[in-house]
């Protein structure tokens, strides 16, 4: 691809999934802008990308989700946007403004300045948080493009009110939109693969878990995954994306139950994963856990039921597939012990 393909603005580039998307972006041709709440921590986005693209193509804008100053600068001169940043914990907050608030406010802030300042596109990043939560535990119909979380629905956590609100305003902004910008999101599912830096996300957290053997047995547990350097590419696609049949990309390989993740591990690493549990627990002993951990008490609604998605729509229009799930838990394990993060 030319080196011509314009310039796309990257929020929150240190983030796990924007890490990757910024390297798809480069390799493509694109130059990119990534945003930064710090100015301080240039040098080392710069160690991390330059392995795996020319950075030649790659500065950097300073600007924060809860604040307006900066981001019409950090559009300016700008031909897209890929709107990564927001926050993404393992455990639930006490107050769930704390994810809810950056997430809504931080992307009108950058959609009104990226239509402010003559954006073609502008991709937000959304999450299958936002289609498969509150619905009834029953559920057998499998969840496409069309549907939204239920966020008065069982179940319904502070993460998936965020990013259901956060994607339900961008769509409300677009709606009383008339410039020419396009817009589109990409929803990813529990994106594992590699880890290129050390200060990794809640994903790769919880395979860490695994890892070291926090837990002795999984719970039952079924959840949609997609490699992280799919998210990346659905991005990128997205953006190239000239049609408008279809403005909302789910991003998933398959679901998946944890006891099966876990055995993809430790069959795929070997010896060092000798401390993964392989055997599934009963609901009851999470439960339990559950009283003391926030991390489990945060899965405990979603015990026992299986998640179905057809994103066959996504796969046919954007002209992709995805690697395996199996294939992205591995190499998230394989690179977090690369990285010397295992105890």
């Amino acid at each position: 691809m030319a080196k011509s393909s314009g310039k796309v603005l990257v929020t929150g580039i240190t983030g796990f999934i924007a890490l990757q998307t910024a390297i798809e972006f480069l390799n493509s041709g694109y130059k990119v802008r990534g945003t930064l709440r710090s100015a301080k921590k240039m040098d080392h986005v710069k160690s991390l990308l330059e392995p795996h693209a020319d950075i030649s193509g790659l500065e950097f804008a300073e600007a924060d989700l809860m604040a307006d100053d900066g981001w019409n600068e950090a559009v300016s001169g700008c031909d897209f946007v890929a709107h990564l940043a927001s926050p993404f914990p393992l455990a639930q907050p006490k107050n769930e403004d704390e994810l809810i608030k950056p997430a809504v406010e931080g992307t009108l802030r950058v959609l009104r300045a990226a239509a402010e300042n003559g954006v073609k596109r502008f991709i937000q990043t959304s999450s299958m948080v936002a289609v498969a939560y509150g619905h009834p535990h029953d559920r057998t119909e499998p969840f496409t493009e069309k549907d939204w979380s239920v966020l008065d629905g069982p179940g319904s956590t502070a993460y998936a009110k965020s990013k259901t609100l956060a994607e339900k305003a961008g769509r409300d902004f677009m709606s009383d939109y008339k410039g020419k910008m396009t817009y589109a999101t990409v929803n990813p599912g529990f994106v594992l693969g590699p880890v290129i830096d050390k200060q990794y996300g809640s994903s790769a957290e919880l395979v860490l878990m695994m890892l070291n053997g926090k837990y002795p047995g999984t719970p039952r547990l079924c959840i949609y995954c997609v490699d992280v350097r799919d998210v990346a590419k659905c991005h990128r696609l997205a953006l190239e994306y000239k049609g408008n049949e279809l403005d909302r990309f789910f991003a998933v390989d398959r679901p998946i139950w944890f006891v099966e993740l876990a055995k993809a591990i430790s069959d795929g690493v070997g010896e060092e994963a000798r401390r993964v549990p392989r055997r599934q627990f009963p609901d009851f002993v999470f439960r339990l856990v559950g009283l003391f951990d926030p991390a489990v008490r945060a899965i405990l609604p979603d015990l026992g039921k299986f998640v179905s998605i057809d994103n066959s729509a996504t796969r046919e229009t954007l002209k992709t597939d995805f690697l395996s799930t199996e294939e992205a838990a591995v190499a998230t394990a394989r690179s977090l012990i690369d990285l010397g993060l295992m105890k």
